[in-house]
């Protein structure tokens, strides 16, 4: 029996209105789908880049109160581009706070990380970890 797992990160935004507006246009995803809470808010959203899917929903005030907001933690999401350079472009001219510049790594990548409207650190790279492996290179 084969394992379906698929990993979808799920984004919290104090306004996700206007976070998918950025993520489309600073880093190209697309939108799959926005599911309207009774209030007219964004209850569910899902946006496509590539093969990958993230979902989006709105910040709890709760979560938010409890100190649980998008910056209060030390993760981040990795991406992997075909184009890093025209897409480090493209981040920086949307707004995206460079913050570790575009170079090349020691195990083949080029890369570069950011900072989207809400404080999620985000880097995109040439290194697909699937397509090889950390182990095959070093």
């Amino acid at each position: 029996m084969t394992d379906r797992s698929h990993l979808y990160p799920a984004l919290r935004y104090r306004d996700p209105r206007a976070a998918i507006d950025f993520l489309v246009n600073a880093f190209g995803f697309s939108v799959h789908a926005i599911h309207e809470g009774p209030s007219g808010g964004i209850a569910h959203a899902e946006l496509r880049l590539g093969d990958g899917l993230i979902m989006v929903g709105t910040l709890d005030p709760a979560f938010a109160a409890e100190g649980r907001t998008v910056t209060g933690g030390t993760s981040g999401i990795y991406v992997s581009v075909a184009y890093v350079d025209a897409h480090h472009d493209r981040a920086a001219a949307a707004g995206a706070v460079v913050t570790r510049p575009l170079a090349d790594t020691d195990y083949g990548s080029r890369e570069y990380s950011c900072r989207d409207s809400e404080g999620y650190e985000w880097s995109f790279g040439t290194y697909d970890p699937l397509a090889n492996p950390i182990d095959d290179i070093v």
